[in-house]
């Protein structure tokens, strides 16, 4: 398939339903059905951690299996039956009670949620560079906040007919499978060779990747506290509890523009500068969630996490192939694998944090922190 044969839009769009489908809704379903589905079995706020974990230790496994040079079948092939799995695993949260079961569950979907993004995003961004409308990767890694305000609408639809856990995890299964259709009709099997362009020194290339990989896995951390238990933060707050799909809404609608307007500062700044001064806005935005947990405070932690964390995450992808711009998917899946790391590191330190102490303060105290962190490291990304 020639580069001029593309439809960017249409290889765009395709990104944005897969990334909708795999970690707008399977990853993050959970968060707004964690409460119900808590109340429901019992969970303590350490179940429920060990829950998302598993799922992030699948994503860190899944990340390591992509960057695989060989992938039986081709890329495409793969892409589309990670996506299966996706639906399928979130599906079938509904039935199971014991923790065996979830654990095992949302382990596989963390599995295909890595390969989706790590394909996709080196499918259709190659594509979109090599027709120069990499612009377009926006549209792609909006996807995310498109599918939580999708899974936030359905959730909230589902709850107000008087629906139960079960079903708000069958209903985030059926639409992935249907967000599949589209993938399949509109991402093309055939690569398309990207233009040459200026290789990196080897050895300046490596220093830069662990300091990128280090202050990629800091976001991960530093972000999916928050984006685990915002909604069992709300829930706390007597005021702002009455509205508690609003937050998870708000988180959703903020993330869709976020990728545009970061890759724009990215262009100003640099990629890895705007990485580091969106990791600042985003450890304001974690900080607000438990310093200030009043109704304007949580919104506004709500629309800073929403706006900065698919940011950070295209930010930190598109820093790693520009890394190695003829085979970008080994330094994206070692990036993704250092994300999935503090992806699992988070949720454990703040669902046994809050067993402990009763608070998600600490815990949102370590996540700051870890932003910070990683914004430094980013800066030294780009020295380096």
């Amino acid at each position: 398939m020639s580069p001029r044969s593309v439809n960017p839009w249409l290889l765009a769009t395709g990104g944005l339903f897969a990334i909708a489908a795999a970690i707008g809704i399977g990853r993050f379903i959970y968060t707004p059905i964690l409460p119900p589905m808590a109340e429901g079995l019992h969970l303590t706020k350490g179940e429920a951690g060990l829950i998302a974990s598993a799922n992030f230790v699948g994503y860190l496994a899944g990340a390591l299996a992509a960057a695989s040079p060989r992938l039986p079948g081709g890329p495409r092939a793969w892409l589309l039956a990670a996506l299966a799995t996706s639906a399928v695993t979130t599906g079938a949260m509904a039935w199971p009670d014991g923790m065996v079961a979830f654990l095992a569950l949302r382990f596989i979907g963390g599995v295909a949620s890595a390969y989706v993004l790590v394909l996709a995003s080196a499918l259709v961004l190659e594509r979109l560079n090599a027709v120069g409308q990499g612009h377009l990767s926006a549209v792609h890694f909006s996807g995310v906040g498109t599918g939580i305000v999708v899974s936030a609408l359905l959730i909230w639809a589902l709850a107000s007919a008087g629906m139960d856990w079960r079903a708000m995890w069958l209903g985030g299964g059926l639409l992935s499978l249907a967000a599949l259709a589209v993938v399949a009709t509109s991402v093309p099997a055939a690569p398309i060779p990207s233009a040459k362009q200026v290789a990196t020194e080897p050895a300046a290339a490596d220093a830069r990747l662990k300091l990128l990989s280090l202050a990629y896995g800091l976001f991960g951390f530093g972000y999916v506290i928050t984006a685990t238990f915002i909604v069992v933060i709300v829930r706390a707050s007597p005021a702002a509890a009455p509205m508690e799909p609003i937050f998870w809404l708000v988180l959703g609608l903020a993330a869709i523009p976020s990728v545009a307007v970061w890759v724009a500062v990215g262009r100003r700044l640099g990629v890895v500068r705007a990485f580091a001064v969106a990791g600042v806005v985003e450890a304001a935005g974690v900080l607000a969630s438990v310093a200030w947990p009043t109704v304007t405070g949580l919104f506004l932690a709500a629309a800073l996490l929403g706006g900065t964390f698919m940011g950070l995450t295209a930010l930190g992808l598109i820093a790693a192939r520009n890394l190695a711009p003829d085979d970008p998917r080994r330094p994206m899946a070692i990036v993704t694998a250092a994300f999935g790391l503090g992806q699992i590191v988070g949720p454990l330190v703040a669902g046994y944090g809050f067993d402990l102490t009763g608070s998600f303060f600490l815990p949102s105290l370590l996540a700051t922190a870890g932003l910070l962190v990683s914004a430094w490291l980013a800066v030294l990304v780009g020295r380096a």
